[in-house]
């Protein structure tokens, strides 16, 4: 890692490419959706202006392909799942998990199935989400390319929330705004920190940690402390590291010990980001509630999945207001710019317009 200087930081935002059109290295998992939202339904998504549609066999294994179908071109989400093919809604067709047509009921005695495949993509299932691969098959391969780990998603001294962001702004808008931790005047009480001061900053071809101090309330030492989540006037602040990274194309974060999360990027188009913002709370500081029985503890995870949901969706709402603002005025004049005087922000338009770069020269 590099630290940046000040002087490099005004060079790194020097290059000819706007990075608020920048396209997304598709040699990287990305998250499709998560577990629980496929089930026995196709579900449809669109990853950078391609449509794909993910469907479960009977094994419950997860496959996608192409949202298409090559008979008439129209969305294959549309259909249904059939043992282990996908129907389309239309004419019947099926496709298996290859994307091969492996039935048209209409075919007649004197007729060959039609030779057509569409596109399938590397799946894979894991920590509660369901990823994809869009890019060369030979680079992961080579490369041994992995899925962003979750580990406390299923960690039992976790409790999850999560939070789908659905923004009409470029995704490095909604990157910006997560690695930038000087916004806390906006959220008020959703937030769990405040008064944060840049300490440290790092950057490669692959990641930028920013490094922050924060003034935070979230201390979770004694079971009655989680109500301070619900209860301001509980709250009293204290210093805590508060470090955030873009290991792109995802984003990580944690404040002290007691606090982590992680937001999982689908970037649409130019115009438009989905996104999975996880909450974990940790329980780590109730030792006795480590030597309870295994099911007890898994029950009281599963019991309070969710437990921060309010608190994350007010800050999503918030922040996709400020995003949506920010497309907006770019859109409505593309040449000015922005006054930045956060080194991070510099440091995270690089990184975006260095993967752009890379997925190019791919191609």
């Amino acid at each position: 890692m590099q630290q940046l200087t000040s002087q490099q930081s005004v060079i790194a935002v020097s290059g000819s490419s706007d990075v608020r059109v920048c396209g997304i290295n598709k040699n990287h998992w990305y998250v499709a959706a998560l577990s629980r939202e496929v089930i026995d339904q196709p579900f449809g998504l669109t990853l950078w202006k391609e449509k794909f549609v993910l469907f479960r066999d009977r094994q419950g294994s997860v496959h996608a392909l192409e949202d298409r179908c090559p008979h008439r071109q129209v969305k294959l989400s549309s259909g249904q799942v059939v043992g282990d093919r996908l129907e389309c809604a239309y004419h019947g067709w099926q496709f298996d998990a290859e994307g091969t047509c492996a039935h048209v009921p209409y075919l007649a005695e004197n007729q060959r199935r039609p030779n057509c495949k569409i596109r399938s993509l590397p799946v894979r299932e894991q920590d509660g989400f369901i990823w994809v691969f869009p890019g060369d098959l030979e680079t992961l391969e080579e490369q041994k390319i992995e899925p962003f780990s979750l580990p406390e998603w299923a960690h039992l001294n976790y409790i999850v929330t999560v939070s789908v962001i659905d923004c009409e702004g470029h995704f490095s808008y909604l990157i910006e705004n997560l690695m930038d931790m000087y916004h806390g005047h906006l959220h008020n009480d959703y937030q769990a920190w405040a008064s944060a001061k840049l300490e440290g900053l790092e950057s490669s071809e692959m990641r930028v940690d920013a490094h922050y101090e924060a003034q935070s309330y979230y201390k979770i030492d004694k079971i009655w402390s989680i109500s301070q989540l619900f209860f301001p006037a509980l709250r009293k602040l204290h210093p805590e590291p508060l470090d955030v990274s873009y290991v792109y194309p995802n984003w990580d974060a944690t404040l002290g010990k007691d606090f982590k999360i992680t937001c999982l990027f689908c970037p649409t188009n130019e115009t438009h980001t989905k996104a999975y913002l996880i909450h974990f709370t940790s329980l780590n500081a109730f030792w006795r509630l480590h030597k309870l029985p295994i099911k007890f503890r898994r029950f009281v995870k599963d019991s309070l999945f969710g437990a921060a949901q309010k608190l994350l969706d007010g800050l999503v709402v918030q922040d996709v207001e400020m995003i949506e603002q920010e497309q907006q005025a770019y859109l409505a004049n593309p040449k000015r710019r922005n006054v930045e005087l956060n080194r991070t922000i510099v440091a995270v338009q690089k990184l975006i317009k260095q993967q752009a770069i890379a997925d190019q020269n791919q191609h």
